[in-house]
């Protein structure tokens, strides 16, 4: 449903040009979330502008294809590519308060969504605004459209933005960071939610998050991101039982987990992401990995396919569950 393939973001710095984002393919199915993580700065947000064609051509350079429904995105025009926007694919971002706009109602920015994208009169449009809201699980949804953003919750503003989002029945749902913010409760339902919409229709989703637990609960797939390139991609359950990239089990081993001693210290991985402008001439990262060897510093690794399973990853040793030899 959706193919991104070979996806490069480069921008304009002071610096000079970087490319925060570099050869990034991947698929997302119909009924299928595919979770989207890795730290900050690893390309994870600019990947998901990409895709809905928020960065502007005056500072940015997108290439590669961006593939919905059969059709190449990236080639449209800019009014082609905003009237697609909203109704074939569709955001969440990650903080709604900001999001929305403080001095309309939320009725009235639903209802902008189905005045943009749909032929139904203003009666119609007020019914649906009042549908989409039972629909998201607000209570007292009447009461609700007539309310202004400071006046909700931050797991109520959650539901309206995807309430926005799903109003126009997208085949693309993009969530980034979703859950940001919201307690554990509130973070489940919300997880909850996306999840009913997706089963309910033949959308897709793609969630960006760091948040490990959120991809073990609701994704089928995984893309780990680092320095802006694919390093690990596989099924939700083989990353968690047998992850083959050194960052991908680094970023395990730092969760917390019930069976910890209490008090004891949480794993970390030691340094941070290179700076886009400064990026090493190997394996991008050979400088915070334990494993690293010569080759690992020289030489940067292609994305490769394990065996027959389609799971791939971007080390010289991915076969070797522990030190090369």
């Amino acid at each position: 449903m959706l193919r991104v393939n070979n996806l490069q973001v480069s921008f304009a710095t002071p610096k000079g040009v970087v490319t925060p984002v570099r050869d990034v393919s991947f698929d997302v199915g119909r009924h299928e979330t595919l979770g989207i993580i890795g730290e900050s700065g690893c390309g994870k947000s600019v990947t998901a502008q990409a895709l809905m064609g928020l960065l502007t051509p005056r500072t940015s350079r997108v290439d590669g294809e961006i593939i919905l429904s059969g059709e190449r995105l990236d080639v449209l025009s800019s009014g082609t590519r905003r009237r697609r926007s909203g109704r074939d694919i569709a955001m969440i971002f990650q903080d709604p308060l900001s999001s929305l706009n403080p001095v309309f109602t939320i009725g009235f920015q639903i209802e902008e969504s189905l005045r943009l994208h749909t032929s139904l009169k203003r009666q119609q449009r007020r019914e649906k605004v009042i549908s989409l809201l039972e629909q998201v699980g607000i209570p007292e949804p009447a009461r609700c459209a007539s309310a202004y953003p400071h006046e909700l919750s931050g797991g109520m503003r959650q539901r309206v933005m995807i309430a926005i989002a799903v109003s126009n029945a997208p085949s693309l749902l993009i969530a980034d960071e979703p859950t940001t913010a919201l307690d554990a409760t509130i973070q489940a339902q919300i997880l909850d939610l996306l999840d009913d919409i997706k089963r309910q229709s033949a959308m897709g989703i793609v969630i960006i998050t760091h948040d490990l637990s959120v991809v073990a609960r609701l994704c089928q797939r995984v893309v780990v991101l680092y320095a802006g390139q694919v390093v690990e991609e596989t099924d939700v359950v083989t990353l968690f039982q047998h992850p083959r990239h050194p960052y991908t089990r680094a970023l395990l081993a730092a969760r917390p987990s019930a069976g910890r001693e209490p008090k004891s210290r949480l794993d970390e991985i030691r340094g941070s992401v290179p700076a886009l402008d400064a990026l090493p001439p190997g394996c991008a990262f050979a400088g915070r990995c334990s494993q690293a060897t010569t080759r690992c510093l020289e030489d940067s690794p292609p994305l490769r396919t394990l065996g027959g399973a389609p799971h791939q990853v971007r080390c010289w040793y991915a076969e070797n569950t522990g030190s090369p030899s």
